[in-house]
C-alpha cells in the first residue's frame, strides 16, 4: 500500500512529458538536433522531481539518477530539488531539502537552488521555505530559477509582455536586487524560447528595454554553455551582445564552473566557454571560483553575489 501511496503521489503532482515539447509550450521549432535536446532538458528535469516526490527521500532519488547521461544529469537533480521543495511545502516534518542541498545534492548545488525557485513559482507564498538556511551567495539563484520558471510556463506575459514578478522581493532581503536576478533566469529561459538559436535569442534580448539586456545575456550566456546547443553561431552571438559581452561570458563561466563542480563537464561546454569566454571550461570555473566574495556583506543593497558577477564580467572583458 506504501509503494501504491507513492506511485500515486508522482502521478498527482508532476507534470505531463508533453509539458517539455517545444510544440506545447509555443518555442521557436529550431533544428532538429536542438529541439531533441531542448525537449530532452525537460524530459531529465521531470525525472528528477518525479523520483523525488515519489521515494520522498535525496538518498533514493541520487541513486536513481546518478547514472543518467551526464550532459543531463544535472537538469535532474535540479528537478529533484524542486521535488523536495514541494513536499516540504505538503508534507509534516519538512527538511528533504535541506538533507538534500546539504548532502547528495551538494555538488549540484547550482541546479538545485535554481530548482527551489521552480518550486516557489508554483507554491503560494506562505509556503516558500525561508532564505535564512541558503547559502549566503548562491542563494540570489533561487530567483534566477523563479525567473526562469515563469517565462518558461508564461512566454505570452515574460516574453512578449516583458513583465516582471515582483513577488520574491520581500522573500529575497534585498528588494532592489530581486527582479535583477529574476532577469537572469528570465535570459535563461530565452535560450529555450529561442531553441538554442543564438540569433533569435539575441533578437529577443534586444526586443527588451537596454536596462534589462545585462543580466537577461548573462542567462543566456549560462543557458548556452550548461544546456548547450547553438555552437556554430555562438561567436555570433558574442559579437551581438555588444557591451553586453563581458556578461555573456560571465553567465559562461558560471555554467563551466557549475558543471565543473559537478563532475560534468561535457564536449558542448568547451566549445561554448571557447567561443564566449576565449578560455577552456577549467580555466573559466577557475576563474569563477577566484573571483567569488567570502560573504554577501557588500555590493549592491549587499548582494554579494552582484559583486561575484561583476568581478568575473570584468576579467572576461575584452
Amino acid at each position: 500500500m506504501h509503494t501504491a501511496v507513492r506511485s500515486l503521489r508522482r502521478r498527482v503532482l508532476t507534470p505531463s512529458m508533453s509539458e517539455t515539447l517545444v510544440s506545447t509550450r509555443g518555442f521557436h521549432e529550431g533544428k532538429p538536433d536542438e529541439r531533441r535536446m531542448i525537449e530532452a532538458v525537460g524530459r531529465y528535469f521531470l525525472t528528477g522531481y518525479g523520483h523525488a516526490v515519489e521515494t520522498a527521500s535525496p538518498a533514493r532519488t541520487d541513486g536513481l539518477l546518478r547514472d543518467l547521461p551526464e550532459r543531463f544529469r544535472g537538469f535532474a537533480y535540479e528537478g529533484a530539488a524542486m521535488g523536495f521543495t514541494v513536499l516540504d511545502a505538503l508534507l509534516p516534518r519538512g527538511r528533504r531539502t535541506t538533507a538534500f542541498l546539504a548532502g547528495v545534492g551538494r555538488p549540484h548545488l547550482y541546479m538545485a537552488y535554481v530548482g527551489v525557485g521552480w518550486a516557489m513559482a508554483r507554491l503560494p507564498r506562505p509556503l516558500w521555505p525561508s532564505p535564512s538556511g541558503f547559502d549566503p551567495v548562491l542563494r540570489w539563484l533561487v530567483l534566477d530559477g523563479y525567473g526562469f520558471h515563469q517565462t518558461y510556463f508564461r512566454t505570452r506575459r515574460f516574453v512578449r509582455g516583458q513583465a516582471l514578478d515582483h513577488r520574491p522581493a520581500r522573500w529575497s532581503g534585498a528588494p532592489g536586487y530581486a527582479a535583477r536576478a529574476f532577469d537572469q533566469g528570465v535570459g535563461r529561459a530565452l535560450w529555450f524560447v529561442a531553441c538554442a538559436d543564438p540569433d533569435r535569442a539575441a533578437d529577443l534580448v534586444e526586443s527588451f528595454p537596454p536596462g534589462r539586456r545585462a543580466d537577461l545575456y548573462g542567462g543566456v550566456g549560462l543557458a548556452a554553455t550548461y544546456a548547450g546547443g547553438g555552437a556554430s553561431g555562438l561567436s555570433a552571438l558574442r559579437e551581438r551582445a555588444g557591451e553586453h559581452r563581458r556578461w555573456l561570458a560571465q553567465g559562461s563561466a558560471f555554467a563551466a564552473e557549475a558543471r565543473a563542480r559537478a563532475g560534468l563537464v561535457v564536449p558542448h561546454v568547451a566549445a561554448a566557454t571557447g567561443a564566449l569566454c576565449g578560455l577552456s571550461p577549467e580555466a573559466a570555473a577557475d576563474l569563477a571560483r577566484s573571483t567569488r566574495p567570502e560573504s554577501d556583506g557588500d555590493g549592491e543593497e549587499g548582494v554579494g553575489y552582484e559583486v561575484w558577477r561583476a568581478r568575473l564580467a570584468d576579467r572576461l572583458a575584452c
